[in-house]
């Protein structure tokens, strides 16, 4: 009974310590996912509130992209592939490094949305991306629900749009401009929750490992998920309720 009760107790302590260390992970995950949207926004509002260093990307009135401004566009784009080829052999400094660096294109590229959109519009929306963005995450957190099954049907979907958008800048459809809106808002709002219950998992996959390096870079890896998650609900919400200018 006496040894009963010395493993169960260890048992008991060991759930605890993962507990606490995926606490640990989540807070990471969350504070970098944050510092990046920091990045992200001031670099945006730097370059998007001064016609001169927006004029380097767009022009000023018709705010269509330059040659830089298709580079800047697309660069997020690369960097996210390239990211994910090179995670295994960045130290886990080094991906936060390369993940700051990636907010700061982004905001390049967003910049145009300051001169696009009213700074109240702007700001509504951040509101109403942050509320439903953290809700979805709880409920991907909390959930006794395997949402594991979506993940193929909402890349599946992201891979959709994104062709469908390289279509539509050829074509100018509003109809198509308006369904693929609908449709980004819908799949990275079940991304957030999908990918919030997979960091959740993974680390609960590895946290007997206690490989301190591995869990780091996974938790880069997460911040970078949910931070695109968050960006791309918001500039779909901002198209569907933003005032422009």
């Amino acid at each position: 009974m006496a040894e009963f009760d010395t493993i169960r107790s260890g048992v008991g302590a060991r759930a605890a310590q993962i507990d606490e260390g995926l606490r640990a992970h989540m807070n990471k995950v969350y504070g970098t996912m944050s510092v990046g949207m920091l990045i992200t926004f001031a670099v945006a509002w730097a370059v998007g509130t001064s016609p001169a260093l927006l004029g380097m990307f767009r022009d000023p009135m018709t705010l269509q992209p330059n040659i830089l401004g298709w580079i800047v566009m697309f660069a997020p784009l690369i960097m996210v592939f390239a990211f994910g080829a090179a995670i295994n052999r960045l130290s886990a400094a080094g991906a936060q490094l390369f993940f700051y660096a990636f907010a700061a294109v982004m905001g390049l590229s967003l910049s145009w949305i300051f001169v696009a959109f009213t700074g109240f519009s702007i700001a509504q929306v951040f509101l109403v991306t942050s509320i439903a963005f953290a809700g979805l995450s709880l409920w991907g957190y909390t959930t006794k629900k395997d949402i594991s099954g979506w993940g193929s049907f909402l890349i599946m979907g992201v891979i959709g749009i994104l062709v469908a958008s390289i279509i539509n800048i050829f074509l100018g459809s509003p109809a198509i401009h308006f369904a693929i809106t609908i449709l980004g808002v819908l799949i990275f709002a079940g991304l957030t929750a999908y990918d919030t219950q997979n960091i959740k998992n993974t680390y609960l996959q590895h946290a007997h490992h206690g490989d301190s390096e591995w869990l780091g870079k996974a938790a880069i890896m997460g911040a970078l998920n949910l931070y695109l998650d968050f960006i791309n609900m918001f500039m779909f919400l901002l198209q569907l309720l933003g005032n422009r200018e």
